[in-house]
């Protein structure tokens, strides 16, 4: 009898059981199928395509050249300077017009006759500069073919030996335009120049 009511429970209870079990696979399959609500969005950037513009640049034309200035037959004056600190007075070295002792006159009309092209002033010594002393000297030298001065040499100097050696450094560096005879170019000596040294102020 026991084991006919245990065997009546144990059915009725796995009947129970089958039921729910049921019940639950059809609630299961219902959530398992349902969409997913709301709404899901994708952003995708893009990138602008970027355009490289190319610009031409045309090359500028160099500026003209301008014209070199004609050749000047004038003598020309080159100054050297010299520091003169501590001193409160202007100085100048003149250098004065050529004197042949053979032909006479340097400055001749002559087309032939030779010409000074550049006289370079003298550079004022400054022992002499510091105590005030002036004088002149007079120099004589050779204008060689090519213009230039040769074996210069001082024949009269006041003061004696102060501005000599920068009168006869000065010499040195004039140029001139040949004597020319018979279409050559010769040599000319005993040309004297007098070079003076002055303090003003």
């Amino acid at each position: 009898m026991r084991y006919l009511i245990a065997l009546v429970i144990a059915g009725v209870v796995t009947f129970f059981l089958f039921l729910g079990m049921q019940a639950l696979i059809q609630g299961g399959e219902g959530v398992m199928t349902e969409p997913v609500k709301g709404n899901v969005l994708d952003f995708v950037r893009l990138k602008k395509e970027e355009t490289v513009q190319k610009k031409e640049r045309k090359p500028q034309k160099p500026p003209t050249p301008k014209e070199p200035p004609p050749p000047m037959d004038a003598p020309q004056m080159q100054s050297n300077s010299l520091d003169a600190a501590g001193t409160d007075f202007d100085f100048s070295a003149n250098v004065e017009a050529d004197v042949n002792l053979a032909g006479g006159l340097a400055l001749e009309s002559s087309d032939g006759e030779y010409l000074p092209i550049v006289k370079v002033a003298p550079v004022y010594p400054r022992r002499a500069l510091s105590r005030g002393i002036e004088g002149f000297v007079i120099v004589e030298f050779v204008v060689t073919k090519n213009g230039t001065v040769r074996s210069p040499k001082v024949v009269t100097a006041q003061p004696e030996s102060i501005f000599d050696r920068a009168a006869l450094d000065a010499a040195l560096k004039f140029k001139y335009k040949p004597r020319v005879v018979n279409g050559e170019a010769v040599e000319v000596a005993g040309v004297q120049n007098k070079i003076s040294f002055q303090i003003s102020g």
